[in-house]
């Protein structure tokens, strides 16, 4: 689970969150366009969002912080104690 998480901290993960946002908001409003498309659109606003201000909504689930910053020391911390 620590790889997936130090991925999604990653610059690639950042870019990748905000890349699948962007893509869901212009599935919902230019290929759907009804309601559904619009509910995509805004979900498609929580990765995005997610990725232009490095927060991780999955990591509290796991008991680890919702901060990139505080994220990444955590997983360090861990991967020191274990190593």
């Amino acid at each position: 689970m620590n790889a997936f998480f130090s991925f999604m901290t990653s610059s690639a993960g950042r870019i990748a969150r905000i890349v699948a946002g962007l893509a869901l908001i212009l599935v919902g409003l230019l290929v759907l366009q009804n309601t559904v498309g619009y509910i995509l659109a805004i979900i498609g606003l929580v990765p995005l969002l997610a990725g232009i201000f490095d927060r991780c909504v999955f990591a509290p689930l796991f008991g680890l912080p919702f901060v990139g910053p505080s994220l990444r020391q955590a997983l360090h911390d861990r991967a020191e104690q274990a190593g």
